[in-house]
């Protein structure tokens, strides 16, 4: 089953405005939900311009990846300078 099935990427802002305006103690929510059940699988908490970097290559895996493939591969990840 592919990932964007089986899991949805929730992405929460720490504040309102733009990443580039935003303050920089910001901190923004990067959450993976397991549809079926509703719980959260991963979960990051980032600095505005790491969580767009982050949520773009979620949602690139989330489209490409098989559901096991792309757990196997985000739970290595810990921040933004883990990505490939």
């Amino acid at each position: 089953m592919r990932a964007g099935r089986a899991y949805e990427l929730l992405v929460t802002r720490g504040g309102r405005g733009w990443r580039i305006l935003a303050p920089p103690d910001r901190v923004d929510h990067l959450e993976v939900v397991e549809i079926d059940s509703g719980e959260v699988v991963l979960f990051w908490d980032c600095l505005p311009a790491d969580a767009a970097r982050m949520a773009r290559a979620l949602r690139a895996d989330l489209a490409q990846l098989e559901a096991d493939e792309f757990l196997d591969r985000w739970t290595a990840i810990e921040s933004a300078s883990d990505l490939p």
